[in-house]
């Protein structure tokens, strides 16, 4: 087949493109701005455009079909040349669902841990050498790339993302995807650019479970209260299995889980990341993986990139980076990080750098959030709200939403970064919540001050 690509740098494009590259089809596509490792990517596969752009001359009769990325806008040049040609025009989501109808589709949904808990799935099937199709939002560790698809592979697992399809399909992607076997995890209000209520957000996951094929069935998180109404809801013929937060002990910076064969021994930790956990596991079993075998593999997994990923450590210092930016993503990594060292300093530093984040009335959402830290920093740069085009932001404003009168507030990069470097981390825990990078800052630097 012959795919074209609009918004190929993407990093859900990019991924697919290459996947399909992979897999033998002809790939082309365009951009006009590419990044790292995107471009790196697509050039190591022979993918990367020779020039930055739109060029309607690429659209022609003998594709097959356009993938749509979001990047794109309406009036993209390539876009209105392949709508007049009449081509068939795919979602991301779309052409996934296209590559997988014929498969047993696995899609983990929920405002969060769903990029762990996909994660921790493939970590088990890779361990025990059991081939399966995928889409992941994160590089793990012990695969090339985050997106695999075949023609032989019986299951695929999907990362349920609940954000917009394309500039033309306005529907959450997770609801393209049709799942034999779904689990969702939490729900928590986001995106909202494009949910601007709630009630509209939450809609979106009833949409979902709704979305699962008759005989299916929907694995769910007991513990999240908005979850199990939405699920209780439905009247969709499926089953419904709950799980929740499995027993476990901290002792010196080691998390044990219980299990019935006694104590083991984990790399990852925290409440939220225990709970993830419990819901891979059930997943696992429905895919053919008996509990200890889950046991057996689950005790080597790290962790998903930049999802309390560990960036430097020494005897009585550790730093992380995490990707959490959303409320209760936030409070969930620093209560977890300040459970695991519950007698070092725990220097908590978030950056609002989202649409959602940014916005001054969703800003209350983060009361208390950032409590378990002793030392709470919040770095946002002024210029980010000005090109997201939202109403000016306050110190004053981030200060009432935090309720902490000590909170620390940086709005300048290298005022930020001088912070940073003028801490002694001795008996000291540095966390840095982001989905950005603080304006520049390069996280290799931190490196130098844990020694």
């Amino acid at each position: 087949m012959n795919i074209h690509f609009i918004a190929i740098g993407g990093s859900a494009m990019h991924n697919l493109a290459i996947a399909l590259h992979n897999k033998g089809y002809r790939v082309t596509g365009s951009d006009d701005v590419i990044y790292e490792p995107s471009k790196s990517r697509l050039e190591a596969k022979g993918l990367l455009p020779d020039e930055l752009g739109w060029f309607p001359d690429k659209i022609n009769k003998n594709l097959d079909a356009i993938v749509l990325g979001m990047h794109a806008k309406l009036d993209n040049p390539e876009l209105l040349k392949a709508q007049e040609l009449d081509l068939k025009i795919y979602s991301y989501p779309e052409f996934l669902y296209e590559q997988s109808k014929h498969k047993t589709r696995v899609v983990i949904g929920g405002s969060h841990g769903k990029t762990t808990i996909t994660a921790m799935i493939l970590h088990v099937m890779h361990y025990h050498d059991r081939a399966v199709d995928y889409m992941i939002g994160a590089q793990l560790d012990g695969f090339d790339v985050m997106v695999k698809l075949t023609d032989e592979n019986d299951f695929i697992v999907l990362e349920g993302d609940e954000y917009l399809s394309s500039p033309i399909d306005r529907r959450p992607k997770f609801h393209l995807y049709k799942p034999n076997i779904a689990l969702l995890s939490g729900i928590a209000w986001d995106h909202i650019n494009v949910f601007p209520t709630y009630e509209n957000y939450v809609e979106q996951f009833s949409v979902f479970i709704d979305s699962i094929v008759n005989g299916g069935s929907i694995t769910y998180n007991e513990e999240d209260v908005e979850v199990v109404r939405v699920v209780e809801a439905s009247e969709n013929p499926i089953r419904k299995i709950p799980y929740n937060t499995p027993q476990y002990s901290v002792e010196g910076g080691q998390t044990l889980l219980e299990t019935p064969e006694g104590d083991l021994p984990i790399e990852i930790f925290g409440k939220h990341n225990l709970n993830n956990l419990a819901g891979a596991k059930w997943i696992c079993q429905h895919m053919g993986i008996d509990e200890d075998d889950f046991y057996e593999a689950i005790s080597t997994f790290k962790g998903a990139s930049k999802r309390l990923e560990k960036i430097a450590e020494n005897e009585t210092s550790v730093a992380y980076k995490d990707f959490a930016h959303a409320p209760s993503k936030v409070k969930a990594t620093t209560n977890a990080v300040k459970a695991q060292y519950p007698n070092r300093r725990l220097i908590a530093c978030l950056e609002l750098h989202t649409y959602s984040s940014l916005n001054a009335e969703f800003l209350k959402a983060y009361k208390g959030s950032l409590n378990a830290a002793d030392v709470a920093v919040v770095f946002y740069s002024p210029q980010a709200v000005d090109i997201k085009k939202l109403e000016p932001v306050t110190q004053e404003q981030i200060a009432n939403a935090f309720q902490r009168d000590d909170i620390i507030i940086y709005t300048n990069p290298e005022d930020f970064k001088a912070f940073l470097f003028a801490q002694n981390l001795n008996n000291t825990v540095l966390l840095l919540m982001s989905s950005g990078d603080y304006g520049g800052l390069d996280f290799d630097d931190l490196k130098s001050l844990v020694k």
